[in-house]
């Protein structure tokens, strides 16, 4: 069994089993025919991955590596806002007619700041800090705007993520940690591709900064399985997983504004049948 697996399979069955529910609510989320889309929640979830040990996706069903890095790679570099700059679909349902989903996600990683050393958007200073100043405890984004909320489609979830550098005894090189800060997170639409997403950036930005990757710890306030996804959930946890695949980076590319999703690649991985037509509360 994969890590990733087992964290999955024990965070699912503790909001099962343990969480709170929403039904009878006010809840914003509705399903596409208008009934409101309530929810089994658990508060603080948090899930810890070494990078180094084995790569987290999902060996209980599919996750599609390449569109999954594709999504992080049109928020992270390339800053759009637009569904047009981006393979998936997921996104459609938040976008106007000219294909914009507002000032969110990769709208906020673009607008260039004023620091010391001169104006930068928010990738740009992470990148200058891990490689100009590691050991600072301020290398850190966050899209999360509440002057532009109002001009969002959707708020962000997924909106922060705070890089902090070790170096372990007995090596050369410094390793890059992370923490991804989310809000609220669909458990069966979102969560493994989230942290897949998120660990393919930590391995990117570790390797252009020339570290060695270390821990991915996701924080989600507000973790949560939807009542229709209930039984989904439940027959997915059954399911046998299966050993974690070898994850490889394109080791030439040191330019992180060069990767693309043909750059990333899995060894041995035999997920279990995907899941179609899940669902999708709005």
């Amino acid at each position: 069994m994969s890590y990733a697996d087992r964290v999955f399979i024990e965070m699912c069955e503790d909001i099962l089993n343990n969480g709170t529910s929403t039904e009878g609510e006010k809840v914003r989320p509705h399903w596409p025919d208008g009934t409101a889309a309530y929810t089994v929640k658990k508060f603080g979830v948090v899930n810890r991955y070494d990078l180094s040990k084995e790569f987290p996706i999902l060996t209980l069903r599919r996750t599609a590596l390449k569109l999954a890095t594709d999504e992080m790679l049109w928020i992270w570099q390339r800053k759009s806002n637009n569904i047009h700059d981006l393979k998936g679909h997921i996104w459609d349902e938040w976008a106007d007619e000219d294909g914009s989903i507002g000032k969110a996600y990769g709208y906020q990683m673009g607008v260039k700041h004023q620091y010391k050393e001169g104006m930068m958007d928010q990738v740009d200073r992470v990148i200058y800090d891990l490689k100009n100043n590691p050991f600072s405890r301020r290398i850190m984004t966050n899209i999360y705007v509440h002057q532009d909320l109002h001009e969002m489609n959707l708020y962000p979830c997924a909106y922060s993520m705070t890089f902090n550098v070790t170096q372990k005894s007995g090596e050369d090189r410094l390793t890059l940690n992370a923490i991804l800060n989310q809000r609220s997170q669909d458990v069966l639409a979102a969560n493994n591709w989230n942290v897949v997403q998120y660990a393919v950036l930590v391995h990117m930005l570790a390797q252009v900064c020339d570290m060695n990757v270390g821990e991915l710890v996701h924080v989600i306030a507000d973790a949560h399985i939807y009542d229709r996804h209930i039984p989904i959930i439940r027959e997915l946890i059954a399911r046998t997983p299966q050993p974690a695949p070898v994850f490889r980076l394109n080791p030439e590319v040191r330019d992180f504004y060069r990767f693309t999703p043909e750059d990333v690649s899995l060894e041995n991985y035999t997920p279990g049948p995907q899941i179609k037509d899940i669902p999708i509360a709005i």
